[in-house]
């Protein structure tokens, strides 16, 4: 129970941090992003330092790196195609799942492993 709570109340002080820091900046939808991803990564990162170590926290943020590289590829592939043809979200989106997927695979078997 005492780590549910510290869960709660290290993760919302950390996403109403993001969301004030994404606040400052134009547009608006930054604060979405600001709020979610990160301060949820640094919580968990934080309570998994905690409970397992500091080794192990390591792992998990060096996988999270992985996790976000994989990302960032996936949402450039995915905006290029919606710019340059139009097409619609849903089925962009979709489709190039696999890219998130290949690439995160292929970063987690180079490196991470």
């Amino acid at each position: 129970m005492k780590e549910i709570l510290l869960r709660m109340v290290l993760g919302g002080s950390l996403v109403s941090a993001f969301a004030a820091l994404g606040d400052i900046f134009k547009p608006k939808r930054f604060a979405g992003l600001f709020g979610a991803a990160p301060s949820v990564a640094l919580a968990t990162l934080a309570l998994t330092a905690d409970t397992q170590g500091k080794l192990y926290a390591s792992i998990e943020a060096r996988s999270m790196v992985g996790g976000a590289i994989a990302f960032f590829v996936y949402s450039s592939c995915v905006c290029g195609l919606l710019f340059r043809y139009k097409w619609p979200a849903l089925l962009v989106t979709l489709l190039l799942i696999p890219v998130w997927i290949v690439t995160a695979f292929g970063i987690w078997l180079a490196f991470l492993r």
